[in-house]
């Protein structure tokens, strides 16, 4: 695969997620096993539109079932999976399409994750681009029966001892992630000369009010709840600290941060790069905070022990605590927001949930959300 992106005049090689490498490995098997024919390369289309032609090895096949790898290639942004070897092994069945884990793939076994306790840990997108491909191979061969597909990655559980699973409650391997199939790599630098790059481009359009995201879950949530223009927005990723610095520097008149709540804890914690490798703390603000406004030891606990944020929201709500939390929690977040600015450049936040939605928002968001609604932008 030869797919690259430009970051800042840089020309970087993209790689492919785990969850391109299991649906790839899938359809390739499924392709063997049904036609009787080795296959040499195998096209799938991720979910963000981009076509990969991905070669299959350590092939075997027979009337019945057939095997093969994708190696994982992380791009110019390489993890500890570069280079691992994700399986697939097809069998045909009487019908139906079914899905199992082998050696090397995680078994979720706490709540609170993308995946069902006791399920395999193949997360909804990537588990969608596995069926999707299943089906597809079996339109192409005109075949009516049944399949049943088992991922492993032979290396998967010594590699899993180094990424978050063992701590989300996830035994035996690694997850099989991705959302857009695609690895786009970006280093730090050049991510924040980028950040600073389209800020510049909105103050030299004459923008003074700065909406900013971390990512597609907040634009995409803005566009669709909040009914807010998002065309003049500045993508920040985890760079809270640099973005507000630059605004000041540029002098925005203000500064709209819209963010899922697992991001915007952290802010509210003063931490202004909210990459997990700095810090964390999430469900301990929470817990604190829910102490605060009258919870039990019992059930500050359990917040403190949710293993996401979506979790220790529902404890909140079912608690009633949640309105009380979340007004502390967005006054800490514009109160470290406004100290990053020295008091130059207002700023305001809104926090939301996939889940349950818009969860606070600061004392300035009202404002300022209608300076970038719909129509009124300026």
């Amino acid at each position: 695969m030869s797919l690259f992106t430009v970051k800042e005049g840089k020309k970087l090689r993209c790689g492919y997620t785990t969850g391109s490498c299991a649906a790839a490995a899938a359809k390739a098997a499924a392709m063997m096993v049904l036609t009787g024919r080795r296959v040499d390369a195998v096209s799938l289309q991720t979910p963000q539109g981009t076509v990969l032609q991905l070669i299959p090895e350590d092939v075997s096949f027979g009337p019945q079932s057939a095997t093969c790898a994708i190696r994982k290639d992380s791009g110019d942004d390489p993890d500890i999976t570069d280079g691992m070897l994700v399986y697939g092994t097809v069998e045909k069945t009487p019908s139906g399409l079914s899905l199992i884990g082998g050696e090397g793939v995680g078994r979720v076994t706490q709540p609170g994750l993308a995946c069902a306790v006791g399920d395999w840990a193949i997360n909804p997108v990537p588990r969608r681009m596995i069926t999707e491909a299943l089906q597809q191979a079996c339109q192409q061969c005109g075949y009516t029966g049944g399949l049943r597909l088992t991922l492993s990655i032979p290396d998967g559980q010594r590699l899993a001892q180094k990424t978050f699973n063992p701590r989300l409650g996830i035994v035996g391997g690694l997850s099989i992630l991705g959302t857009s199939g695609i690895v786009d790599p970006m280093s730090e630098q050049a991510l924040v000369d980028t950040i600073h790059t389209e800020m510049d481009s909105r103050r030299a359009t004459g923008q003074a009010h700065l909406l900013a995201f971390f990512g597609n879950y907040g634009v995409d949530f803005s566009r669709d709840h909040l009914g807010l223009d998002v065309s003049p927005r500045v993508t920040i990723s985890n760079y809270v600290g640099e973005t507000l610095d630059y605004a000041a520097y540029k002098g925005f008149s203000d500064v709209l941060l819209i963010g899922h709540i697992g991001k915007l804890v952290k802010v509210a914690q003063g931490i202004m790069n909210t990459h997990s490798r700095y810090a964390d703390g999430r469900t301990t603000l929470l817990a604190l905070e829910a102490v605060f406004a009258g919870a039990s030891r019992e059930v500050a606990q359990k917040i403190y022990d949710s293993l996401t944020t979506d979790e220790a929201v529902r404890l909140l709500k079912e608690t009633g605590l949640l309105e009380p939390v979340m007004a502390a929690v967005c006054e800490k977040i514009e109160a470290y927001m406004d100290q990053r600015t020295h008091g130059q450049v207002p700023t305001a936040a809104v926090v939301f949930s996939n889940a349950y939605g818009v969860l606070g928002q600061s004392s300035r968001a009202q404002a300022f959300l209608a300076l970038h609604t719909k129509g009124e932008l300026r």
